[in-house]
């Protein structure tokens, strides 16, 4: 059996910059910033541009407090200068291109340096060694790889911290099952939605997830809640962990939580450097109020990002396991904020509603519809395989829309579907489907 607590943590770290004194840290990101600013100024037509535009220069740069005078980045920028018109080196100075999958408008394209590749590869290597990994794991890379960030981030990460990688990608999730069971992994790196297809899995073909080899799942790409945390934990007794990232900043590895606190994400701010913005006004905001969080790489080479909006909601808190500053598992997005009938909604309060009630699957989707100019929100969810009596979904359905009234303050219709029926991911769980008139 692989308990869960057969996994000591520990505070080992591998670069004492972990650890250091707040003096040390903010010390090498004020020496780090300048050098930033300065570089996207002098190399990306961007960034002088935008600079000129708001009557700014990097030598305006003298304390970490000056930084609220630069202009922020969004990603409508990276679309605009599709496909090479934000680096700021020469592009056959990338080693490696990246991009969105393009799925609303154009995509963002994002490239890598050699130095880039490397610094991703250290961060990614500390994220997983602060989630528990060690040197000569076996590590189940189901992230996807190709233009997507997931799947090589972790690769590399992985390869430099001395595991032995498995890039299996996302899909196959029969294989993905077998191969579990045959290499016996100690790591898995995946979307929390895809875990629990691979969950299902287990348990189509009669294995106890229990007994599986795993002690620890790495979890980003999309916000999970601290219910699907215990769902997960418990059904394959191993511990889960957070990890966050975006393309535009690096990819995976930008922040990581820490096996023995699983108290927030720490970021690695000697590279990344977190700001708290008011959504609506752009005001920077004190460390514990909520907010949506900025980055600005401090090494990046070949895409220097300055003040990136990333939509994401969270605030940031002291370090605890790590000096390093933690922010909070991410919450929403301000961009994916349903407002219904003026209520603000976000997928992971559905998810949390959905987890409470007996005879539900994790597996849904939010249609969003119009009637008579209401909008109307349809929770379409799984019932578990033994609740299949029509009496048994009805109570299911009731208690469900009973938490949701009760805890986000809408009305909304519940369908309880069979199992399997409310469609799958093999990335990104796609949450929403709005069907309202345009």
């Amino acid at each position: 059996m692989n308990a869960i607590n057969n996994l000591k943590p520990s505070r080992e770290i591998l670069d004492p910059i972990e650890v250091a004194s707040r003096d040390e840290i903010s010390a090498l990101q004020q020496k780090r910033m300048a050098w930033s600013l300065n570089h996207a100024y002098e190399n990306s037509p961007f960034y002088r541009k935008r600079f000129d535009e708001n009557g700014v220069h990097p030598s305006d740069f003298k304390t970490l407090s000056d930084l609220s005078k630069f202009p922020f980045t969004v990603k409508t920028d990276l679309r605009d200068c599709y496909p090479f018109g934000m680096f700021a080196v020469p592009r056959e100075k990338l080693a490696r291109i990246h991009a969105s999958s393009g799925t609303t408008g154009r995509p963002t394209v994002v490239g890598y340096t050699k130095n880039d590749i490397d610094v991703w590869a250290d961060v990614m290597a500390r994220s997983i060694r602060a989630s528990g990994g060690r040197a000569g794991d076996i590590c189940h890379v189901a992230y996807g790889y190709g233009l997507f960030t997931g799947g090589l981030g972790a690769h590399y990460g992985a390869e430099r911290l001395g595991c032995t990688v498995v890039p299996i990608s996302g899909g196959m999730t029969e294989r993905q099952v077998t191969l579990m069971s045959d290499f016996k992994p100690q790591i898995i790196m995946v979307t929390p939605s895809y875990m629990l297809s691979i969950l299902d899995e287990f348990r189509r073909q009669g294995i106890d997830p229990r007994e599986s080899s795993l002690k620890v799942g790495i979890f980003g790409a999309e916000p999970w809640t601290n219910a699907m945390r215990a769902e997960i934990e418990d059904a394959f007794d191993m511990h889960a962990v957070d990890i966050y990232g975006l393309s535009e900043i690096m990819g995976p590895g930008v922040a990581n939580e820490c096996v023995e606190t699983k108290d927030g994400l720490h970021v690695w701010e000697d590279h990344f450097y977190p700001e708290i913005i008011d959504p609506q006004t752009g005001e920077v905001l004190p460390d514990g109020a909520m907010g949506e969080l900025v980055f600005t790489t401090l090494t990046k080479e070949g895409l220097p990002m300055v003040r990136y909006r990333t939509r994401d909601l969270t605030r940031i808190l002291p370090g605890t396991a790590r000096s390093m500053r933690r922010i909070e598992k991410i919450t929403g997005r301000s961009d994916d904020m349903i407002i219904l009938r003026g209520v603000n909604v976000f997928p992971t309060q559905i998810e949390e509603m959905i987890l409470k009630c007996e005879g539900l699957a994790p597996h849904f989707q939010i249609e969003l519809t119009r009637k008579d100019r209401m909008d109307v929100m349809t929770v379409h969810v799984e019932c578990t395989p033994d609740q299949s009596s029509a009496e048994a979904r009805m109570a299911s359905a009731k208690e469900l829309a009973h938490h949701i009234k009760s805890v986000i303050g809408v009305s909304t219709k519940i369908d309880i579907r069979d199992p399997e029926s409310v469609a799958r991911s093999e990335g990104k769980a796609k949450r929403v489907v709005d069907n309202r008139p345009k």
